[in-house]
């Protein structure tokens, strides 16, 4: 950069790099940290988390509910989102939506690598016996639903995962 007349683009560059770390940061604070049930988190600050986190790559977030929401139910969605994100090789769409019964997330991509132990084990028809450090979110987030009360159940077909929590 030293030297050149027009530097904007390099800038720009970084600027995109430090705000895409930013968000990925403030992503996984939230999907690892612990979290009171007093903490709220503000619907433009969770949707601006999901689109730093999916800015300049094939997958996109659909953030639907229009409410303020706990950290702690938006902990579950963000480690959800993990788990959907880590089976669309390709990129895709994943859609988190709370209603009363509790969040439905769902992700569509044209194709999908499922890991069936990973899968099972979310709806505890499965032990996991090696697990890598990027599929952590498989072992805490039943543990998680489990301790707040609530039941898991995920599904997968060769386009679209689902996951309910209620």
């Amino acid at each position: 950069m030293a030297g050149a007349a027009d530097t904007s683009a390099e800038m720009e560059l970084i600027q995109d790099s430090c705000a895409s770390a930013a968000a990925r940061i403030r992503f996984f604070r939230v999907a690892f940290g612990s979290a009171g049930d007093a903490q709220k988190m503000s619907r433009k600050e969770t949707v601006a988390t999901l689109d730093g986190l999916c800015k300049g790559t094939r997958m996109q977030a659909d953030w639907r509910p229009m409410d303020d929401m706990r950290r702690t139910e938006v902990q579950l969605a963000y480690l959800a989102h993990l788990c959907c994100e880590s089976a669309m090789p390709t990129g895709g769409t994943v859609t988190h939506e709370h209603g009363a019964a509790g969040w439905t997330i769902t992700a569509t991509a044209p194709r999908l690598t499922i890991t069936t132990n990973l899968w099972d084990h979310l709806n505890g028809s499965a032990e996991l016996a090696e697990l890598a450090p990027n599929r952590v979110q498989f072992a805490l987030l039943p543990i998680l639903t489990a301790d707040r009360g609530h039941k898991l159940h995920a599904s997968a077909s060769e386009t679209k995962l689902s996951l309910s929590i209620t």
